[in-house]
């Protein structure tokens, strides 16, 4: 069993084509109903979206998937280095602009060095993608995406072994609730046979009816009153939701459609109880099934 939600990252540098290259990953996953990944690529790099998908949608079955990526290549050495092309288109729109405020009567003061050194182009920018090769770049980054999604697979897998932990617990208490009302149904049916037959005495008395015709719809109320068979359907889910636990697949859907079922059971129990200990019991199962219901929502 895997939860829905996880984690998983971390940035690195390594030498490419005499250059350096920094990346970072960004991995994580929330609650969704079915698979949905959401990339965030730099610019150059779309051509990774299909592989990265491909191999997102081989791990994962469900949830809501976001995997960013940050990268960059590094200069070789540093300091400033200018863009004497730039600097000298720069210069030469300088020299046309201060030419032309004069000729209209207009005085303007000249920019520092260091004013024209922060312009736009004027400093060169660091080495561009297109420079790397895009297969050696590719191999780079998909090698070590196949580690970070290795990362995130586990800490999903380790999440879902808490969840199996804590669905197990809550399936035995369950389990122990629908014994405890199955060992009620004999003094339950006692103390409502007694109930039935003063009811009947008290509509003989007070009718004509007839008694053979009254004994037979009061026969027809204990058997709809009946719970056996509700605690014998509680029993089968209790064992399908152990197996759905300890499956290797993803069984979130699965789950999700059992606690229904559970609490179908426990209503009908509760409706039909008239009585006060069934009922109590009754109430205690639609609690333990509604956390229940809270935590398979992360089931994968």
């Amino acid at each position: 069993m895997h939860s829905m939600t996880g984690y998983a990252g971390g940035a690195v540098s390594k030498a490419i084509e005499a250059q350096t290259a920094e990346w970072e990953w960004d991995l994580r996953a929330v609650n969704g109903r079915g698979l949905d990944i959401r990339l965030r690529l730099p610019d150059g790099l779309g051509r990774l979206e299909k592989p990265l998908r491909d191999r997102l949608s081989t791990r994962v079955a469900r949830g809501t998937i976001t995997l960013g990526l940050r990268l960059r290549l590094v200069q070789g050495k540093a300091g400033v280095r200018i863009d004497t092309a730039a600097l000298s288109d720069v210069l030469v729109a300088l020299d046309h602009i201060q030419s032309t405020a004069q000729a209209n009567g207009v005085t303007l003061q000249a920019p520092s060095a260091l004013e024209v050194l922060g312009w736009r182009g004027v400093q060169a920018q660091g080495p561009d993608l297109a420079t790397i090769s895009p297969e050696s770049l590719d191999a780079l980054l998909l090698a070590d995406f196949e580690q970070v999604l290795d990362a995130f697979v586990t800490m999903r897998q380790q999440e879902g072994q808490a969840l199996a932990a804590v669905l197990s617990a809550q399936l035995d208490e369950v389990a122990r609730l629908t014994q405890a009302a199955r060992s009620l149904l004999d003094l339950r049916a006692t103390e409502m046979a007694a109930h039935f037959h003063k009811a009947l005495a008290q509509v003989l008395d007070k009718t004509h009816a007839d008694p053979a015709r009254v004994e037979q719809e009061l026969a027809l109320l204990a058997v709809k009153a009946d719970l056996a068979e509700e605690l014998d359907r509680l029993d089968a889910h209790c064992a399908a939701g152990r197996a759905l636990v300890h499956a290797d697949e993803p069984v979130g859907r699965k789950l999700d459609f059992l606690t229904q079922e559970f609490n179908r059971e426990a209503n009908t129990l509760c409706s039909k109880a008239q009585h006060l200990e069934m009922t109590r019991i009754g109430l205690d199962l639609k609690a333990v099934i509604d956390q229940m219901r809270e935590q398979v929502q992360n089931v994968e």
